[in-house]
């Protein structure tokens, strides 16, 4: 059965390799846009924010008018959207044009993602949808790690418009296959606004999006700046080899840390290490970054995976506490990692504005990492207290 709907899988593989493009390539040419513009790296990374917010929010708030249609008429439509806003965003004669086209662009990608994921769920049989949504997410993860530098050596000879170009067109060959070749099902549309934050009235699940949000602002929200950390700390203008290693470590770690989880059987114990060592590579990278490439690269390996690896074991411990809720629940975690790389990329666009150099975010991102951490770890031993106390009464 998985075979069979194996060219239907890759076809909403190939539009989340666009997304994944989209996502993360702008960090890599925002100073190429500031060159086009004449704008500061601050106003620049807010075409970062703009998508990043707007792709958190999509979904949940367009659930409604998603209720009941067809996938394939959703998946058209949102590809659509992603497709022209990226040509919008190509032909932008200035910032502000740039950063309403990236706003909708966000959209469509929002409503693009977890339709597809649903839907990759829905074509096969219970024991393989592990693998059909391991291909879902593994063409976000590829078009990161490879289409992230691709777009970039791009952007270097023909403009950062280029890149752009290139999201189009995967954009539009996944909306053709989609189109052509994909069944006309339906599947449950994505929990609402109003869904997701009633969960918030439990406090172990607030606490936990909490560390979600806190997580994605430290690691999403420098990712934005990787160009002007790395000038400024070790004056390297080719950031395309720090990228690859951001990428691997994180293409690694997605697809890895599910075994790690299932192994130790702790999801919630696992994100105490991944957390510590995000917090140590944030916090290392302006030191590793004076001592050549080869100690930098081992701060972005371990950057990518921490960061990439994070989500999960949130996802299992939630699913444990609100498992009758579980769709709303693994929605609002998403949301909380969204909403943190775009409050990341604020704060740092600010940080920035206020003459904070870019050589001292690391040192930022490194501090907020620890406080999830701590908060973490304030959720575990609360946990352990609640358990007690239970076992004494009883």
């Amino acid at each position: 059965m998985f075979e069979g709907y194996m060219k239907k899988i890759i076809f909403l593989s190939i539009g989340m390799f666009a997304l994944g493009l989209d996502a993360y390539v702008i960090a890599g040419i925002l100073p190429a846009i500031g060159l086009t513009y004449g704008t500061s790296e601050a106003q620049n990374a807010q075409t970062v924010t703009a998508f990043t917010l707007c792709y958190a929010v999509a979904a949940p708030l367009f659930s409604a008018l998603l209720a009941g249609k067809s996938v394939r008429k959703i998946l058209s439509v949102a590809l659509v959207i992603f497709s022209v806003a990226n040509i919008g965003s190509a032909l932008s004669p200035d910032l502000h044009t740039l950063l309403f086209f990236r706003a909708i662009a966000g959209t469509g990608a929002g409503l693009f993602s977890p339709v597809a994921a649903a839907a990759a769920a829905a074509l096969v049989s219970p024991e393989r949808k592990g693998r059909a949504l391991s291909m879902i997410l593994g063409g976000m993860s590829t078009g990161t790690v490879i289409g992230v530098p691709l777009g970039l050596i791009l952007s270097s000879h023909f403009g950062w418009q280029s890149t752009l170009w290139l999201v189009t067109v995967i954009g539009v060959v996944g909306l053709i296959g989609v189109v052509a070749g994909f069944p006309d099902i339906t599947v449950s549309t994505p929990p609402s606004l109003s869904a997701r934050f009633k969960m918030l009235g439990n406090r172990q699940v607030a606490a936990t999006v909490g560390v979600t949000f806190l997580t994605a602002l430290a690691s999403l929200g420098l990712y934005t700046f990787i160009a002007p950390v790395l000038k400024e700390v070790s004056d390297v203008n080719a950031i395309t080899p720090y990228l690859w290693a951001w990428g691997i470590g994180g293409m690694i770690a997605s697809f890895s840390v599910g075994h790690v989880i299932d192994w130790c059987k702790k999801p919630a114990i696992l994100l105490v290490f991944i957390l510590l060592i995000m917090a140590l590579s944030l916090l290392s990278i302006p030191i590793t970054s004076q001592y050549g490439p080869a100690f930098a690269f081992l701060s972005f390996i371990l950057w990518g995976a921490t960061g990439w690896s994070s989500l999960a074991p949130q996802q299992h411990s939630l699913l444990r506490m609100q498992p009758e809720h579980g769709a709303a629940v693994v929605a609002l975690n998403s949301s909380s990692n969204y909403l943190g790389g775009a409050v990341g990329t604020i704060c740092g666009g600010l940080l920035i504005s206020y003459g904070i150099h870019a050589s001292n975010l690391p040192y930022f991102a490194g501090t907020v990492a620890a406080l999830a951490l701590v908060s973490h770890l304030g959720i575990l031993a609360s946990r352990r207290t609640a358990a007690r106390e239970n076992s004494f009464n009883n």
